[in-house]
């Protein structure tokens, strides 16, 4: 039977087709990313360690009651300027007022017992000087009037002091300050002293900051920092005044204090007021470093590392690096990288070991074409001249 050509033909297409259904598709390519690189170089530090610190007055005094009692007003709060000798608050003195008058009476009838012993011992003598009476009676009286004169002065000490007790019902500034803390309210019953009030001294300041264990070390005393004020550009010189001995027990950080030079830094900074220190025992400047910015950082688990570009293939891998320090906006490589690599600088997120990479090149804008302007500038009077023409044959005269 003759093959007919048509049909062959379809049967050849429908089998291309139904091998090329049941075929997987071929995977997509990995597009290549273009990627922006930076060469790596011996660069200068710029800045050295920076700590936030805090201005304190350089004596800080905790003030409370020398008796024990219930407050029955405050007049300092927190933050007014005081001077010496303010009332800052007081005490119920009802009970100390009733000891300071039984003190008095005690004193009185004291007085009254060593009048009498006198008046006596003055009797008896004028009597032992005729002879009247014998010497040992003589002593008698001389030492009862010694001892209503003991009497006497302990009935007075007794009083002065009860006396004492009713006017520390009324605590008092005793240096001039600013109130920085408030610690018992109006109806408390505070104890013998028991801390009311937290009073700033006049006088000069501090600068307070924290250190860690692995620099505290470098800090000596005397030596210099920089002051700075965050919302002023001025900057204060200062010295170290004083390191502490042990770590705080909680953030296992040494307290430093820094003492300003400048005599009217009172003015300058406010009690409280946030500065940035820089002390020159960490001064870094123009040391030579590799720096790289931290667009260029990748976290790896614990681990920190950058992409590194091969030239030669176009291809990136991951290399660990070691971060020493930060200095601004850039980060110090301890260990892992060598002058003259390249090392992409952005996109780190997206890239995957071996993956091929083109260089990101900055596009250029196109220069503005100057013949447009001169054709338009030549179109132009050809426009403004043809009405001229146009209306020429109008202004002549007729013939």
């Amino acid at each position: 039977m003759p093959t007919n050509p048509f049909s062959t033909a379809l049967t050849l297409v429908a089998a291309a087709f139904a091998l090329t259904a049941c075929s997987k598709p071929a995977p997509p390519e990995e597009p290549i990313r273009s990627v922006k690189v930076i060469t790596v170089g011996v660069d200068t530090m710029r800045s050295g360690a920076e700590f936030a610190g805090e201005v304190r007055a350089r004596v800080e005094s905790r003030l409370g009651f020398r008796v024990a009692g219930k407050m029955v007003r405050r007049q300092a709060e927190l933050g007014q300027r005081v001077k010496a000798g303010d009332v800052l608050a007081q005490l119920d003195p009802q009970d100390y007022q009733l000891a300071a008058a039984a003190g008095q009476a005690q004193v009185v009838a004291a007085s009254t017992n060593r009048d009498l012993a006198a008046a006596d011992f003055k009797r008896f003598k004028e009597l032992r000087d005729k002879n009247f009476i014998s010497g040992a009676e003589m002593e008698r009286r001389d030492a009862t009037l010694k001892a209503a004169q003991a009497q006497l002065d302990q009935a007075q000490a007794q009083s002065k002091g009860q006396g004492n007790q009713a006017a520390y019902t009324r605590l008092v500034a005793d240096v001039s300050g600013v109130i920085t803390a408030v610690e018992a309210e109006q109806g408390q019953v505070v104890a013998a002293g028991t801390p009311v009030l937290r009073i700033a001294q006049d006088g000069p300041r501090d600068v307070v900051f924290s250190v860690p264990e692995d620099k505290v070390a470098l800090i000596k005393v005397g030596s210099g920092v920089d002051v700075q004020a965050w919302a002023g550009k001025s900057a204060l010189k200062g010295l170290v005044r004083e390191v502490a001995a042990s770590a705080d027990p909680v953030t296992r950080t040494f307290t430093v204090k820094v003492g300003l030079e400048a005599s009217d830094a009172k003015d300058m900074l406010a009690l409280g007021t946030t500065v940035s220190i820089i002390p020159h025992a960490f001064d870094r400047s123009g040391v030579q470093v590799i720096k790289l910015p931290t667009s260029a950082l990748r976290q790896e688990g614990k681990t920190s590392a950058v992409w590194v570009l091969d030239t030669t293939t176009m291809t990136v891998k991951l290399q660990p690096i070691q971060i020493a320090t930060a200095d601004g906006n850039d980060v110090v490589i301890a260990s892992g990288l060598q002058p003259g690599m390249q090392v992409v600088s952005a996109g780190v997120h997206v890239l995957s070991p071996g993956q091929k990479v083109t260089i990101y090149k900055e596009k250029v804008a196109a220069a503005p074409l100057v013949v447009a302007s001169d054709t338009m500038g030549s179109i132009a009077p050809v426009a403004m001249a043809a009405p001229a023409t146009a209306a020429q044959p109008s202004t002549s005269s007729p013939k």
